[in-house]
């Protein structure tokens, strides 16, 4: 590549390139044997994680704390789709499908998102009627959450949640609400995806029909 571009053979908007010149891809316009050089798509990643608590849902931290993308098996920038917060566990859908995350995340869309949620204590049937037609939190309403207890044993309640919101910490802040303490919340599914065998810290990539369904159930455009 030295010889072309010492031979002329290689234009940086419109003029002759300079071996060790500098230039960036993405705003310089680059030829080589007059044709135009373009960035290739980059490839879109789909990839299912089920993260271990202690672990941040988010590309980067200004902290040094252990990210969900430190986790990805990938050299694609990916990014979390959702929220998870930095003590709960489960699934997490990385991808770098910017449209397909946009359709997941937006309120309007609500997508179904559920999590077996370990309380402290027993609920009764007044706070399930509250959980179910909705909590005040701050100055807003939760949307109807689907509610059913699992297991009741001793001190501790095992509830199965789902909710077509997500809000920041809600269950949490819901079961407070309801003067409950949360001793481990496992998100289990969303949007139709399921985290079913994955060991947390384990991960694997979408297979094509999962992808075609999850782009259908987003709406998103082939």
């Amino acid at each position: 590549m030295e010889d072309a571009i010492a031979s002329g053979r290689v234009l940086v908007n419109g003029e002759r390139a300079r071996v060790g010149q500098q230039v960036d891809p993405d705003s310089d316009r680059i030829e080589f044997d007059g044709r135009l050089l373009r960035h290739p798509t980059p490839a879109l990643e789909y990839i299912l994680l089920n993260k271990p608590r202690g672990v941040i849902t988010t590309a980067a931290d200004d902290r040094g704390r252990r990210t969900v993308v430190d986790l990805a098996d990938t050299r694609a920038r990916v990014f979390p789709v959702g929220r998870l917060d930095r003590y709960s566990e489960g699934l997490v859908l990385l991808t770098n499908d910017g449209a397909l995350a946009n359709r997941l995340t937006h309120p309007r869309f609500g997508h179904r998102r559920r999590y077996l949620v370990t309380v402290e204590g027993r609920l009764a049937g007044g706070d399930l009627l509250r959980l179910r037609t909705g909590i005040v939190i701050g100055d807003r309403r939760t949307r109807p959450a689907e509610v059913r207890v699992r297991s009741q044993t001793g001190n501790r309640t095992v509830l199965e949640m789902a909710l077509r919101e997500g809000r920041n910490r809600q269950i949490r802040r819901m079961l407070a609400a309801c003067g409950r303490r949360v001793k481990r919340l496992v998100r289990t599914e969303f949007a139709g995806l399921r985290i079913d065998a994955l060991r947390p810290g384990q991960q694997r990539r979408l297979d094509r029909d999962e992808i075609a369904e999850l782009r259908r159930v987003a709406g998103v455009a082939d």
